[in-house]
């Protein structure tokens, strides 16, 4: 009911244009179960001004040496990863703090329309596997669609409330609605185009939301791992869902040239 709700109201309701940001948070959420999800990262940069790294992204483990996030999360910051952590607050024993040896974003990315917004992030060694710390497999669908109406959830450290800079100190994770692509269009007429390897969710309330620092994070739909976060409005709007990468049947293989050019390259090197 709720999922017609949404539909009817975003048909009925003359919708104006919020400019959409990139950096999501976690809006209506809730703390999820400590290491649950144990193939969730923070990728964090180093603060100059404050000493230390703060969080900016999420992502995810997807190889030992790998992490897929969104290339808007690309940075020239000193820039590690941190593994295995419930609390980015704490040093947690569970905690893997891996250097990022480069940044992989794909060639064709383009800010202005969000399209092609994937990067892999490869790390300088590889993650230790356990009970803290484990892969998340990429779709064996071959990059399949996601039906409108589909429940999905994502996680991630981002800040809690509108406006908010600071990111949460424990993982939350939110439950959205995959929203129909010819309603998100109109939606975002004249301003941004929602392709086929786009998705667009959201929760019909303006209450609950992938929203700043949770970018990049992974979107899970059924137990697949579906789409990366990408955009959303600047505040929660009933009628203005979020966007998300799905992780297409072009950008799965994108993921397995990088990874497999990059290996080889790693075991030619060690060869000679």
């Amino acid at each position: 009911m709720k999922w017609l709700q949404y539909t009817l109201s975003i048909s009925l309701i003359v919708i104006s244009f919020t400019p959409t940001y990139h950096g999501m948070e976690i809006i209506g959420g809730h703390e999820v179960k400590p290491h649950s999800k144990p193939y969730m990262a923070s990728i964090q940069i180093y603060d100059m001004t404050i000493g230390h790294y703060v969080h900016n992204c999420g992502g995810a483990l997807i190889e030992r040496r790998w992490v897929l996030t969104a290339a808007h999360c690309k940075s020239s910051e000193l820039t590690r990863v941190v593994l295995g952590a419930h609390s980015l607050k704490w040093n947690e024993k569970s905690q893997q703090k891996l250097a990022v040896k480069k940044q992989h974003s794909h060639s064709q990315y383009n800010e202005n329309k969000h399209a092609n917004d994937i990067m892999l992030v490869e790390l300088s060694s590889e993650a230790k596997i356990n009970k803290y710390v484990n892969l998340l497999k990429l779709p064996a669908d071959k990059g399949a669609d996601v039906e409108p109406g589909t429940r999905c959830t994502v996680a991630g450290w981002g800040a809690t409330k509108p406006n908010s800079n600071f990111a949460s100190d424990l993982l939350q994770e939110v439950d959205l609605t995959v929203v129909d692509r010819k309603i998100c269009n109109y939606i975002y007429r004249g301003n941004l185009n929602i392709t086929e390897d786009m998705i667009c969710a959201g929760d019909g309330q303006g209450k609950e939301s992938a929203y700043k620092g949770d970018s990049g994070g992974p979107f899970i739909c059924k137990g697949v791992y579906k789409a990366i976060v990408t955009a959303g409005p600047d505040i929660p709007n009933a009628n203005q869902p979020g966007i998300y990468t799905l992780l297409s049947k072009k950008y799965l293989a994108w993921i397995a040239k990088v990874i497999g050019v990059q290996t080889y390259n790693m075991t030619a090197e060690e060869l000679y």
